[in-house]
């Protein structure tokens, strides 16, 4: 009887849970926030159409690969279990954050979108070649799930770096959350170069991208960055 009654007091606060979340999200997202998310959702699938096709251009016309003062004198080190499955569990991650949390999606979503239609916007006008001995994704699951949603192409500027940076940057009030995001941005930083994934200003130039588009998202999206600060 005891194990029974053990097993249905989780069953039903992980029910209650699911009840609560229901209810914010209910109360959150109003008739204009349901509008709203509905054009987040819109011009963030427009960014992720831009960006594939940026990646294929510029992998189409990528002419040679130039001299790189921090890569011509690194050891070539294979590490892409950091780059890959990293990037692919900061995604999942990411998303799993701005469900719990129904005020940042909004803002999140489209300040992300203009991030990758900016960057493809560089990336389709930098023709850069690859540099010798690039580490490339292997044939494991991971691997071509990275490659099939083209997070392998482009390289100015690193979004492995300016991304997680981005992400720091909206929650900046949220400690954790910040240090988080900025740990994950000197890590993958690290790691591109080591496995001469990108150039190294591509990753130097990261943080200054970064920096730049989101005062242009917090100048476009006023409304919804707004809604981040309620409590």
């Amino acid at each position: 009887m005891n194990r029974i009654s053990s097993i249905r007091v989780p069953t039903f606060a992980i029910l209650d849970h699911m009840r609560n979340i229901i209810v914010t999200y209910r109360n959150f997202f109003t008739k204009e926030r349901r509008r709203s998310l509905h054009v987040a959702f819109f011009i963030l699938m427009l960014s992720l159409i831009f960006q594939y096709y940026a990646g294929v251009y510029s992998t189409h016309v990528a002419t040679q690969y130039v001299g790189d003062l921090l890569l011509d004198n690194l050891p070539i080190i294979n590490l892409n279990f950091v780059i890959v499955e990293g990037a692919l569990w900061t995604i999942l991650i990411s998303i799993l954050l701005i469900l719990a949390k129904p005020r940042y999606i909004i803002f999140t979503l489209k300040s992300v979108a203009v991030f990758l239609a900016l960057r493809s916007i560089f990336v389709a006008v930098t023709h850069l070649g690859i540099y010798p001995g690039q580490v490339v994704p292997g044939p494991g699951f991971f691997d071509n799930l990275y490659t099939a949603f083209g997070l392998q192409t482009g390289y100015f500027f690193s979004a492995h770096t300016g991304l997680p940076i981005f992400m720091a940057l909206i929650f900046w009030d949220e400690k954790f959350w910040r240090f988080f995001y900025l740990t994950l941005a000197v890590v993958f930083g690290i790691s591109v170069l080591l496995s001469h994934v990108h150039y190294s200003i591509d990753v130097l130039a990261a943080p200054f991208m970064a920096y730049s588009i989101f005062k242009w998202a917090q100048y476009l999206f006023k409304d919804d960055y707004a809604l981040i600060k309620t409590a």
